[in-house]
């Protein structure tokens, strides 16, 4: 299926002036599995089906960190644009089909993945659960010295 139009050459340019790596969420789970101990991952790796946020190519660890507006968390439920609900809703519909089958195309080749949602990030002090699950998955993959 074509993807909509953007409404008008505006809303096109700021759509794309988005960021879709490196964002404020990705950087801080970064943070916090460096602090954890846990460096050596790989950013976007492409050689990992569905290209993840963060990989543990090694330790079959994928993690994602979503974005709830673009990705339509189920935890927050972000509202829908108001204006072109049409355009907005068959958006959203390709993001959340494209979620899914990266995560099943990880799963299928073995790999354990953790979606970390960015409303975690901020209800949960100091370190969010998501984090904390990728954390225990990490350690009980690591060799112990």
């Amino acid at each position: 299926m074509q993807a909509p139009e953007a409404s008008s050459p505006a809303v096109r340019r700021s759509m794309q002036g988005n960021k879709s790596t490196n964002t404020r969420p990705e950087l801080l789970v970064r943070s916090l599995l460096r602090e954890a101990g846990f460096p050596g991952y790989r950013l976007h790796w492409k050689k990992a089906p569905g290209k993840p946020d963060i990989a543990y190519p090694g330790r079959k660890i994928a993690i994602f960190v979503h974005g709830c507006f673009w990705h339509r968390c189920p935890l927050c439920r972000p509202p829908m644009p108001r204006s072109h609900p049409e355009y907005w809703a068959e958006k959203f519909r390709r993001n959340v089909e494209r979620d899914r089958r990266k995560v099943a195309a990880l799963q299928a080749a073995g790999w354990r993945v953790i979606v970390v949602w960015e409303c975690e990030l901020k209800k949960q002090k100091p370190r969010p659960k998501k984090v904390e699950y990728a954390l225990i998955a990490l350690e009980d993959s690591w060799p112990s010295c």
